[in-house]
């Protein structure tokens, strides 16, 4: 990845691993500074040009789609996140993100994912209809979550949830009707990340 400042590449990927170890944009800053001078917006806007490879998992590994969403604030408004892991990995297959919460927006991202991984079953919780609507209409199999599949999802979410709480703080939306590509950005660096850190702990 090249930044407009000629930053060295070791740097930012530094930089975005203290981020993503927990650490907020201008702690991370700070401890960049210690080897290589940059603030915290100069973190912010590798986040925005990263472009990770686009998300990969072995079909027959998938054993099935633990689903859930979740809401964030952005700015003065409020999304709907969607998130899909397999239980094997624990991988994010997929993220997506919505102004409403509904059948039809379900079936939209259950439909996405099959396009990628294929058909599996799907988990979800018992709270809300649209997820049994959208798999029959997908002809999917559809369980609610097992108490592992449940810790599983939810340690996940809460991951997502604490990593995306400066949204508002740091960078509030200003813009009416904001399409939100700024938060595309970040979590598409966050789940490559995810994953990476995954598969280099296994």
């Amino acid at each position: 990845m090249i930044s407009r400042n000629r930053t060295p590449s070791r740097y930012v990927y530094y930089g975005l691993h203290l981020y993503f170890s927990g650490l907020s944009l201008r702690k991370a800053s700070e401890r960049l500074s210690q080897m290589y001078k940059r603030n915290h917006v100069s973190i912010w806007n590798w986040i925005q040009k990263y472009r990770p490879q686009k998300l990969k998992a072995s079909r027959r590994r998938i054993l099935e789609y633990i689903v859930d969403e979740t809401m964030l604030k952005v700015g003065s408004e409020y999304i709907w996140l969607w998130v899909a892991i397999e239980p094997a990995n624990r991988q994010i297959l997929a993220l997506s993100i919505s102004k409403e919460r509904n059948m039809f927006v379900a079936e939209r991202y259950l439909s996405n994912l099959i396009k990628v991984h294929g058909k599996h079953p799907v988990s979800t919780d018992d709270g809300g209809t649209w997820y049994p609507m959208a798999c029959r209409f997908l002809n999917l199999d559809h369980h609610i979550h097992s108490s592992y599949e449940k810790s599983v999802i939810e340690r996940t979410m809460q991951y997502i949830k604490d990593r995306t709480e400066s949204f508002d703080d740091y960078f509030p939306c200003r813009i009416k009707n904001c399409k939100l590509k700024h938060v595309r950005n970040w979590l598409r660096l966050f789940v490559d990340y995810n994953n990476n850190e995954i598969k280099h702990i296994k």
